[in-house]
């Protein structure tokens, strides 16, 4: 028996309609598959008349009824839309591994790097994200160890490891010596020389007059060499970017900046050994520090994120505990049907139900739900969950599964799909860089063709590539961003995911998950009530006593709500008046201990009834009150009669109302919740609130919000672990700074204050930061029409057009720069 309120009716199971062979219906019941989460049903599934399907809850079975026909579009379709256009892993066969890779920075490493994985025997399938760092394979186990596959897709630059792996440091430090030191100190010696030497020739001064001289070939010697290791150690990872393009036969931004580099650095190479001084070592060192300057930044928004391969996995079990022997083994020697043992405090290693032992048990890991539950035997309890106050003996479900991991596998799956937008620079890039090669190359010809000599007309191929390079396109998004990040990080908010900035602006559902973002996800003591007055039933106890006694008594337990009263209890009184431990007793809903050689019951009404004590009338409106707030009411009692009760409950935060009106402003608010009755009635009636999806359990969470992407853009808030694969499944998810590793690792922004109106601005700085993007963009794409007729018809030489370059990147930096 439960320790708290009963369910709501719609608990029930909705009576299950005759159904004839070969009906959804009926298919859907002997896959065991609820319809809408694809995740077990229980013995009898809950169904109803009008909605065609079987469900694993009555939750399920109401989003299903409100979302089935949106848009005439069906589950499949709605799924399909987090894919862009690859193939669905899920249909291959084998195992999943989800892996972290460094090094991938665009759409054409996530080509490269499936096309290399699928390549390979026992390779089924891949799918990158080059946006969160991750890879999903699926392969033949009978054929491939896990243990080896980051070694089959590493290289190339690219540096795969298991998603258990910790991150270290290194990455980071040594993209910054590369950056600083490798590219700014010899980028800087570089540029003295030309100053004391090169640049005065240009001008009519001839400090290298005799070149033949040692001094003059050490000049140019050491020019060459500090550019060198510029162009091929700091712009390793563009030449390589670069290489992987043509490998994948998709030309990038990486190739032509890697052209115009080269160019530059060959043609001086030649002309050096030639004797002469027209050498654009410089120009190569510009395109290299600023194109590796915009990617470094972008690096840094990226690595915000780098928590969630590391941290991934910290919540879940990987050993059980035998119940007859008391020994630790890992979970893959775990059958159905074994008994397990688990302590207060631990987590339930794998789905099952409780065989032996009465326990409180915290679901909040995989339900988000604050109330813990009351188990004992014959009662299902979820892997991952926590037993608080008593052991437990488990007998493992015929699955041997695990809700929490199967939370964290869908987590991963989401992870690694492709986001549903690119950054604009690669869309272009397969257009834009075969384009300008090709221009390249004809006028470069053209010139040949109408007598111009070798040296001019190559000039002026390499001129065009030069001032075509997308040095402005590159830094248009990281620095627009970067700035939007830092404004972010003002006012309290952290961007873990760039994608923000161009997906938050044309959102148009925003959902909230109720526990932990609408309510402040912890039980508290909300009042204390006694019948007082004329009343004949009235008690000379006042709420400081009530209070007092509930929670010297609940101090001997490790109950969530006791624990709460103790807290309160705690805060406002003098609790020298201690239970007497001897005295202490534990029951399935509620404790009882003596106080002052009196028997104080504290828990449920029934338990005190059970025992002979009478209730008042008036408590029991208060009580059915509490109850219809969506609280728990916890009875205090002694001497034969009750004599309060204390209210428990996980309150609204102050400031939700006005967020939600604010949100609602041309967008759908929607609030999504594990509970049912009246915790979750109490937001229906509120203004700017369009549904409310009740009794949802954590696995549907997901496929909610991908149907209410049939609708429009979707923005997902939440703090629990169970939101997280909801956060990812979203175009937006937002987590709140109180929540959980899992779903902060999951979110694209984390609001660290826990202020809802936080999650306004960030709607507003999004915003204005892909408008800055844009601005950006219009100019990079204006100095590109205007820079390239110049360069083609010889009004600009390769150093003019390095400049050009850098200014076009400079305009671009001034106005990321501006306040939003």
């Amino acid at each position: 028996m439960s320790r708290f309120p009963p369910h709501s009716e719609t608990d029930a199971a909705v009576e299950t309609p005759s159904s004839e062979p070969g009906t959804d219906t009926q298919q859907a019941a002997d896959s065991g598959e609820c319809t809408l989460c694809s995740f077990p049903t229980p013995a009898d599934p809950i169904t109803a008349d009008d909605v065609d399907g079987v469900f694993c809850c009555q939750g399920c079975l109401e989003v299903h009824r409100t979302l089935e026909t949106v848009d005439d579009t069906d589950a499949d379709a709605v799924r399909d839309r987090l894919d862009d256009d690859g193939p669905d892993l899920d249909e291959f066969d084998g195992e999943d591994a989800f892996l972290a890779v460094d090094g991938m920075h665009c759409a054409t490493c996530e080509a490269f790097l499936e096309t290399r994985a699928t390549a390979t025997d026992g390779i089924n399938g891949a799918e990158a994200s080059y946006a969160t760092d991750t890879l999903r394979l699926v392969y033949d186990p009978e054929s491939l160890e896990a243990e080896r596959l980051p070694e089959l897709v590493s290289g190339y630059g690219y540096d795969a490891r298991d998603r258990g792996e910790g991150r270290s440091d290194e990455p980071r430090d040594a993209a910054l010596v590369k950056f600083l030191i490798g590219g700014g100190m010899f980028g800087m010696m570089v540029m003295i020389w030309y100053a004391l030497f090169l640049y005065p020739t240009y001008f009519g001064y001839e400090p290298l007059a005799e070149f033949g001289s040692y001094d003059g070939y050490y000049v140019v010697a050491n020019i060459w060499l500090m550019t060198s290791f510029v162009l091929f150690y700091t712009g390793y990872p563009i030449l390589r970017g670069a290489y992987v393009s043509l490998r994948a036969g998709m030309p990038n931004m990486d190739l032509l900046v890697t052209l115009a580099a080269v160019g530059s650095y060959a043609y001086s190479t030649l002309a050096m050994g030639l004797g002469r001084t027209d050498l654009y070592f410089d120009v190569t060192v510009a395109i290299i520090l600023v194109v590796t300057a915009g990617t470094y930044y972008e690096g840094l928004i990226k690595r915000r994120a780098a928590g969630l391969l590391s941290d991934l996995t910290e919540s879940q079990v990987d050993e059980a505990r035998r119940a007859d022997d008391g020994e630790m083994v890992p979970l893959s020697a775990v059958d159905p049907g074994e008994h397990l043992l688990v302590r207060p405090g631990e987590r339930v290693p794998l789905d099952g139900a409780v065989i032996d032992g009465q326990a409180a048990v915290d679901e909040s890991l995989v339900t988000g739900e604050s109330l813990p539950v009351e188990k004992q035997a014959g009662d299902p309890v979820r892997g991952g969950t926590v037993v608080t106050d008593a052991p437990l003996v488990v007998e493992v479900g015929d699955d041997a599964e695990s809700t929490h991991d199967r939370l964290v596998s869908l987590l991963w799956s989401i992870q690694s799909a492709r986001p549903g937008v690119q950054r604009l620079a690669d869309k272009l890039a397969t257009i834009f860089v075969p384009l300008v090669v090709v221009l390249a190359a004809t006028v470069t010809a053209l010139l040949l063709a109408t007598g111009s000599p070798l040296s001019t007309a190559f000039l002026v191929g390499l001129t065009v590539i030069i001032v075509s390079c997308p040095c402005a396109l590159g830094l248009a998004t990281p620095l627009a961003i970067a700035s939007g990040v830092q404004t972010a990080a003002r006012r309290g908010i952290v961007v873990a995911a760039e994608t923000i900035f161009e997906d938050a602006p044309d959102i148009d559902i925003v959902v909230l998950d109720k526990t932990g973002t609408l309510t402040e996800g912890r039980m508290s003591v909300e009042g204390v009530h006694v019948v007082t007055g004329a009343d004949s039933t009235a008690t000379d106890a006042s709420p400081e006593t009530i209070l007092r006694r509930a929670g010297a008594v609940e101090a001997l337990s490790e109950h969530p709500i006791g624990q709460a009263i103790t807290e309160a209890a705690s805060e406002d009184h003098d609790l020298e008046t201690t239970a007497d431990a001897d005295g202490f007793e534990r029951y399935s809903r509620g404790v009882s201990g003596v106080i002052d050689g009196e028997q104080v019951f504290v828990g449920h009404p029934d338990l005190l009834r059970e025992h002979g004590l009478s209730i008042p009338a008036a408590l029991e409106d208060r009580i059915d009150h509490v109850r219809a707030a969506g609280d728990v009411p916890v009875v205090v009692g002694w001497n034969d009669r009750a004599h309060g009760v204390v209210v428990v409950g996980d309150s609204p935060r102050e400031d939700w109302e006005a967020a939600v009106e604010t949100l609602a402003d041309g967008r759908e608010v929607v609030v999504l919740t594990g509970d049912e009755g009246a915790s979750a009635d109490r937001f229906r009636a509120v203004d700017g609130v369009d549904d409310v999806f009740a009794g949802v359990p954590p696995e549907a969470k997901a496929e909610t919000v991908r149907r209410l992407r049939a609708r429009g853009t979707v923005a997902m808030v939440g703090d629990g672990s169970n939101d997280a694969p909801a956060l990812a499944a979203a175009d937006v998810g937002i987590a709140m700074g109180s929540g959980t590793q899992l779903a902060t690792d999951a979110a694209d922004a984390v609001i660290v204050g826990d202020d809802l109106e936080a999650v306004v601005e960030i709607f507003d700085i999004a915003a204005g930061t892909y408008w800055r993007i844009r601005q950006n963009l219009g100019w990079a794409f204006m100095y590109n029409a205007i820079a390239i007729p110049l360069a083609i018809v010889g009004l600009l030489n390769p150093l003019l057009a390095a400049v050009a370059m850098a200014t076009s990147s400079l305009l671009v930096v001034l106005n990321s720069s501006r306040s939003l």
